[in-house]
């Protein structure tokens, strides 16, 4: 949707798109929560913690994980919202065909690069994943591997950095919760 005529009807279009692509995928908590718990709560971040009103990121937000973990294209997306949300879910978009080492090295390289409002969506999607390892980590998750997850998001939100100091900040808070706890 290039236009924002009706952003309040965009947005719940992109939930409602993101709630059907993701209808079947439950996260890798211990309770195996529902997926679109994730992106709908990115949004949330943006919106209530962050004041973030640009409704194309908090369109992108609901449907960040769309292209990298469902069949969606990024064909299908632009004609459903437009390629400027489009081009912020394609910034954000990991390529599922690459080894993991070699996406999770690609996103901090690539962070610095992004557009603001794909860094904006970014920094939401660390704050929610790290809210998640401390509350409820996947069951098979040692102590190492969260403790890697949370070095390698640091580095991922290093590349972001002055995007929004506020919520810099709330990961910040994560980040010493988490050395808190171990």
């Amino acid at each position: 949707m290039e236009s924002n005529d009706n952003p309040l009807g965009a947005f719940a279009k992109a939930v409602a798109f993101a709630a059907d692509k993701h209808r079947n995928q439950r996260r890798k908590d211990a309770e195996a929560s529902p997926y679109i718990n994730h992106p709908i709560a990115l949004a949330n971040v943006l919106a209530n913690e962050g004041n973030v009103t640009d409704v194309a990121v908090l369109c992108a937000a609901v449907l960040h994980d769309t292209i990298e973990d469902t069949e969606t294209t990024s064909e299908e997306l632009t004609a459903t919202f437009g390629s400027q949300i489009t081009a912020i879910v394609l910034d954000v978009t990991d390529d599922k065909s690459l080894e993991k080492h070699v996406r999770k090295q690609r996103q901090i390289e690539h962070a610095p690069h992004i557009s603001k409002e794909a860094k904006l969506v970014k920094l939401a999607d660390k704050i929610c994943n790290l809210r998640d390892i401390l509350a409820s980590p996947p069951s098979d998750w040692s102590p190492e591997r969260k403790q890697g997850y949370f070095d390698w998001a640091a580095k991922v939100v290093a590349g972001v950095r002055g995007v929004h100091p506020e919520l810099e900040a709330a990961f910040d808070r994560l980040l010493a919760r988490h050395a808190e706890l171990r």
